[in-house]
């Protein structure tokens, strides 16, 4: 079955380069894309590519509008609109894949029980890059083992969401192993709480953002003695993130409700 796609964020840095993997590779067709910056424009032309007869929209209601057949919404846009757009795909019938980050958790609670009333599948990741995904799966093994961990992210100086989608997602699925354990409760720090980073499901997460990072993150265990760093460096390039995403746009027809992280499709629960 060939699976019909629409792309939000079809002009971004990851939403580019997924498009026009989508475009080449055998089992799906693009017959959306939304980017507000190009609308009215070709898809192809847009993306350096010859011409291919998709118009870019300025959202999904235009392209439905339309007349194009969606069965995926594939969505790298901005932490804004990403939520209210999913509600919509999935008023119309349409699964999701979300690349986008900053979404909290209870906004995947939402999300989760909207997909799970309508029978729709949403995959969501915070990086669908495969080596991230085993960086990620890492340090939940590890977790099983060890008790004390803290997570840095890094990214460069203009990303304005803190922590990342990837350290977010990371540190809630830490929680759901058990909280991190710490000799001095942040209640009780002398000075800055703040220093100490941001709680998020029991695990400190410390955002590093300056001028010549890209993205990365590891995951810091502490024992007497000893320390077992697990760590994920990208390179500029949004290459990596393509091979996930269109796995989840395949995985994302069999699914109801929510899977969340690239590493539960490739490794399981």
């Amino acid at each position: 079955m060939t699976i019909k796609v629409c792309i939000a964020g079809t002009t971004g840095w990851t939403g580019s380069v997924v498009a026009r993997h989508l475009l080449a590779a055998e089992g799906f067709e693009v017959t959306g894309a939304i980017a507000r910056s190009a609308a009215g424009a070709d898809l192809g032309e847009v993306l350096g590519l010859p011409a291919n007869g998709v118009t870019v929209r300025s959202s999904l209601a235009d392209v439905l509008a339309g007349g194009a057949a969606v069965d995926v919404l594939v969505d790298y846009t901005d932490p804004v609109s990403v939520k209210p757009r999913t509600f919509e795909a999935l008023g119309h019938g349409i699964r999701v894949v979300i690349g986008t980050s900053g979404l909290t958790a209870e906004d995947f609670a939402e999300i989760e029980a909207e997909a799970t009333a309508a029978g729709l599948g949403v995959i969501a990741a915070g990086n669908f890059s495969v080596t991230a995904a085993l960086a990620k799966h890492f340090s939940l093994l590890a977790a099983r083992h060890l008790r004390s961990w803290e997570v840095i992210d890094y990214a460069s100086a203009g990303k304005v969401d803190a922590p990342s989608g990837t350290t977010r997602e990371l540190a809630e699925s830490l929680g759901e192993i058990a909280p991190s354990e710490l000799a001095v409760a942040i209640e009780q720090t002398h000075g800055e709480r703040a220093a100490r980073g941001a709680t998020i499901g029991g695990t400190q997460v410390h955002s590093v953002r300056l001028p010549g990072f890209v993205i990365a993150f590891e995951t810091l265990f502490g024992l007497p003695d000893e320390r077992l760093t697990i760590r994920h460096d990208a390179g500029a390039g949004a290459e990596p993130y393509a091979a996930g995403t269109l796995l989840a746009v395949t995985r994302v027809m069999e699914t109801t409700g929510l899977v969340r992280g690239l590493d539960v499709l490739l490794f399981g629960d």
